[in-house]
């Protein structure tokens, strides 16, 4: 699909030359990246540290801490306990369908939906590790933030019965994902500095000047919507999108406002907790009633990235790497080792590499939340407690 098609409105132009990250202006955000020296939230703290000790950076806290230490000590022992997969057809009774997605397995309930966010690690359009932990982290964090957005637009969940499950309503899900960007990066074929470096100057729609930076923050943030096709994301522009009949007119403006509005208040949070909210994505569907819901996940390190906010400016003008608390850790070492895109086999992520990403991905959840990851008490197999949990809840709801 052509990528420089006449917008519903005039392209967003962004005529500001290459200008320092540090006077760019924001037009439709107000983010300041001053230092953040110090993190008050709980989790920052082993769990046998005193309110009253030192706090940490949160650089530091990411690479040598206490708590993450307590953390790969938990990982190195679930190594064995993964979720990859699941088949509750066979165990739950009332379960009619199951549909394998990259991360969530989706099983029809009939009245409901019930998602299992799953420990598989997905990127490049195919399934690259088991991450210990992960699908507990993207299922809460996901709770959490459709929780604090209900101001912005209603969602899809039921209920949460298990750490792994979202129970949701039904809708009819628009087949495009909002990504929203507010800075120029990324390693992947669609990302907005793999196409820049290659001299788009139209992405979606968005007229972009020449002279960024790998990593510069925009003039203002950005909707890059995708649409599938067989297995990877096509970037597509709204008039495309609605030519194509993916979605009304009325329905594309709405669902574009709720994705500007929820990357304008994701950062705010973020911001607020070290962090910066770099792109994310949403998807939403149509509730029976004709509502807009956000569905699927909020901000989880699957769906976006995160920088740590205190070293970004240092590390951008110094020509670094940001540090990263999101799975960009796991495709840059990918893209270093082979070609993710195009070999056959690829090579296996390493423990310590599965480890360290499980641990970001806590990291993010607890630095977000302000709270402490709680891990599963005992070793039971993760497919029964969800089955059991599942079925319970089913029972419940009927």
């Amino acid at each position: 699909m052509s990528q420089c098609t006449q917008l519903l409105n005039p392209p967003k132009t962004f005529d500001t030359k290459i200008l320092p990250i540090k006077t760019l202006p924001s037009t439709r955000t107000n983010l300041k990246f001053k230092k953040f020296s110090t993190i008050s939230a709980p989790v920052m703290r082993s769990q046998n540290q005193t309110q009253g000790q030192q706090q940490l950076s949160l650089v530091d806290a990411l690479l040598n801490s206490n708590r993450k230490e307590e953390a790969l000590a938990a990982i190195r022992s679930s190594l064995s306990n993964r979720l990859s997969e699941t088949n509750l057809q066979l165990t739950v009774p009332g379960l009619k369908s199951k549909t394998r997605g990259k991360v969530r397995d989706i099983y029809d309930s009939g009245d409901y939906l019930v998602l299992v966010t799953t420990d598989r690690q997905s990127a490049f359009d195919r399934i690259l590790a088991s991450i210990p932990f992960k699908g507990q982290v993207l299922n809460e964090t996901s709770l959490w933030w459709f929780e604090k957005t209900k101001h912005i637009t209603s969602n899809a969940v039921v209920s949460s019965p298990d750490k792994n499950v979202t129970i949701a309503k039904k809708c009819s899900v628009f087949p495009v994902e909002f990504v929203v960007r507010g800075f120029v990066t990324g390693s992947t074929d669609t990302s907005l500095w793999t196409v820049y470096k290659n001299g788009i100057r139209n992405y979606c729609g968005n007229v972009l000047p020449d002279g960024f930076l790998k990593n510069q923050k925009l003039a203002e943030n950005i909707l890059t919507p995708t649409t599938k096709a067989a297995d990877h994301d096509v970037p597509v522009t709204p008039d495309e999108i609605i030519k194509s009949g993916l979605m009304t007119r009325t329905d594309y403006e709405e669902a574009s406002r709720k994705a500007l509005s929820l990357f304008e208040y994701g950062q705010q949070v973020a911001l607020e907790h070290g962090l910066i909210l770099v792109d994310t994505k949403y998807e939403f569907g149509k509730a029976n009633d004709g509502s807009i819901l956000l569905i699927d996940e909020v901000h989880t390190p699957d769906s976006s990235r995160y920088w740590i906010a205190n070293s970004y400016m240092e590390r951008f003008e110094n020509g670094l790497e940001p540090e990263n608390v999101d799975k960009e850790f796991l495709r840059l070492w990918f893209t270093s080792h082979c070609n993710p895109y195009e070999d056959e086999v690829l090579p296996d992520a390493p423990e310590d590499l599965v480890c360290e990403l499980a641990w970001r991905y806590i990291f993010l959840y607890e630095t977000i939340t302000n709270s402490n990851f709680e891990f599963p008490l005992t070793e039971e197999p993760i497919d029964d407690r969800i089955s059991r949990n599942v079925a319970s809840a089913l029972s419940s709801l009927n």
